[in-house]
C-alpha cells in the first residue's frame, strides 16, 4: 500500500510517521508513504499556493494550479492500476470517515491525500479527486492530521501489521456501532488514595467460556447521536 500526501507543510508529519506501528509498517514494507510540498509546482518567485477568493469573503484559498500539476506529476510516475487508486481531498464538506471506509481503502493500492490549508481550496480541485473525506463534524487547521488517522486506521488492517490480527477482530467498531470490551492487566488490585481497585473475578478463574459471556455482555453499542446532524462537517 502506497500512501501519498500532498502538503504545505509536510515536515510535519515526520513525527508520527517515524516512530511506533506507522514505522514498523513501512519496514517491513508493507505500507510506502511519501510527502510532496505543493510549493514545488508553483512557477512564482515566491512560491505561492493561495489567493483571496472570487467575490470577497474572509480567508485566502489554496490555488488550483500547483495542485493540478502536482496530482499531474504524482499520478504519471504511479505505476498501480487506477481501479487501485483514490485520490482524497480532506475537506470540512466531505464524508465522514469510519472503520467501515477503512477496510474498503484498505484493499486499495494507492491512495493520495491532498491537505487543505486556510479557508479551503478552489472548488475546481473537485473535478480532479476521487473523494471528499472528513475525519468529524468540527474544523481544524489542515489536513494534515486526517490524513494521519486515515493512514493509521487504514494500516493496521493490512496483514502483517499488527502482531496479533485477533486484535482486529475483538475491537471497537469492528461490527457496526459496537465499543469493545473493557479490560485489564496486572496489578490485579490496584491501590489509590487508600482505596482498592479490583479486576473483575471473573477474568481471573481461567473459565474461558464464563470469560466469553462476561466480555459479550459488556460489549457497549455506540449510541448514535443526531442532535447535530445539521452542523457543519469538519476536518
Amino acid at each position: 500500500m502506497k500512501f501519498k500526501i500532498l502538503s504545505i507543510f509536510p515536515d510535519i508529519l515526520n513525527s508520527y510517521l517515524e516512530d511506533s506501528i506507522i514505522k514498523r509498517a513501512v519496514a517491513k514494507k508493507i505500507i510506502k508513504i511519501e510527502k510532496y510540498d505543493l510549493r514545488n509546482w508553483t512557477n512564482d518567485r515566491h512560491r505561492t499556493v493561495d489567493d483571496a477568493p472570487y467575490g470577497g469573503g474572509a480567508g485566502m484559498l489554496m490555488k488550483i494550479e500547483p495542485l493540478y500539476q502536482a496530482l499531474k506529476e504524482i499520478k504519471k510516475k504511479s505505476k498501480v492500476d487506477v481501479k487501485k487508486r483514490k485520490i482524497i481531498l480532506l475537506s470540512a464538506s466531505g464524508k465522514t470517515w469510519n472503520q467501515k471506509l477503512a477496510k474498503q481503502y484498505s484493499c486499495l493500492e494507492e491512495i493520495i491525500f491532498i491537505c487543505g490549508r486556510y479557508e479551503g481550496v478552489d472548488a475546481r480541485i473537485k473535478k480532479f479527486i476521487d473523494e471528499e473525506i472528513s475525519i468529524g463534524d468540527y474544523v481544524l487547521t489542515g489536513g494534515e492530521l486526517p490524513a494521519l488517522v486515515i493512514i493509521d486506521s487504514i494500516t493496521r488492517l493490512l496483514p502483517g501489521v499488527l502482531g496479533n490480527s485477533a486484535s482486529i477482530e475483538e475491537e471497537s467498531h469492528n461490527k457496526k456501532n459496537v465499543l469493545e470490551y473493557p479490560q485489564y492487566t496486572r496489578p490485579a488490585i490496584f491501590v489509590a488514595e487508600g482505596k482498592k481497585y479490583a479486576v473483575p473475578k471473573v477474568l481471573l478463574k481461567g473459565n474461558h467460556a464464563q470469560i466469553k459471556d462476561w466480555r459479550h455482555k459488556k460489549q457497549k453499542t455506540k449510541k448514535i447521536n443526531n442532535h447535530f446532524a445539521d452542523i457543519k462537517s469538519g476536518n
